[in-house]
């Protein structure tokens, strides 16, 4: 046999071999969802985290192989947890965003007004307390993002859910909602401020 052939015959049985290494990676054994497991004392193969630690890198980003590219969005949760009020400037972005994400998970119960007569209070869920009440209206905005965070009476957390940033955004339209209903006169736009004035006495706030 020729050289030049056998180093040929060598090397296609190389790369034979890659590519049976390659696909027993993709074939390796693994669990589907739910699956159970007996390595575990519970059976289960889904394991949970372990109490206190801090993951490196969430999000689409950090399927990439180092992660890298989802740290940012981690910090960014760090600092919203830390944050004692809003670290986002209230503008109308943020409210709209706040709008949408409150509408989703919160107007169910505290309703599209926040008085606490929501579509699930009407049929038989506890009204939870109105959003307009002195209490809450005094509240600091940090009561308001840890209630969304741990729940509070009957309502469940919504941590595991919400991403903090996004409870920062529902904090700050919930405050839009408090003010659209007891509002200074003196922080109106002028016109409304000229309207106001022009209106009976008793039909003023």
């Amino acid at each position: 046999m020729k050289p030049r052939l056998f180093l040929l015959l060598m090397a296609a049985s190389v790369l034979a071999a890659c590519e049976g290494a390659k696909q027993d990676m993709y074939d390796q054994p693994r669990y589907k969802t739910f699956a159970a497991s007996p390595l575990w004392d519970d059976g289960a193969s889904a394991r949970v985290p372990p109490d206190g630690i801090q993951p490196y890198a969430r999000g689409a980003a950090a399927d990439s192989s180092g992660g890298r590219r989802g740290a940012a969005a981690v910090l960014n949760d760090i600092a919203a947890e830390q944050a004692q009020s809003s670290p986002y400037r209230r503008d109308l972005r943020l409210l709209q965003h706040g709008q949408d994400r409150y509408m989703i998970y919160c107007a169910p119960c505290h309703s599209p007004v926040g008085d606490g007569d929501g579509l699930v209070v009407r049929r038989g869920f506890p009204a939870p307390p109105s959003f307009h009440q002195p209490r809450l209206r005094e509240a600091p905005d940090r009561h308001l993002y840890d209630v969304i965070t741990r729940g509070y009476g009957v309502m469940v957390p919504y941590a595991d859910r919400i991403e903090p940033a996004d409870r920062w955004a529902i904090v700050a339209f919930i405050r839009a909602l408090q003010m659209s209903q007891y509002v200074e006169a003196k922080r109106l736009p002028p016109a409304q401020q000229a309207r106001l004035a022009q209106q009976p006495a008793e039909a003023q706030p």
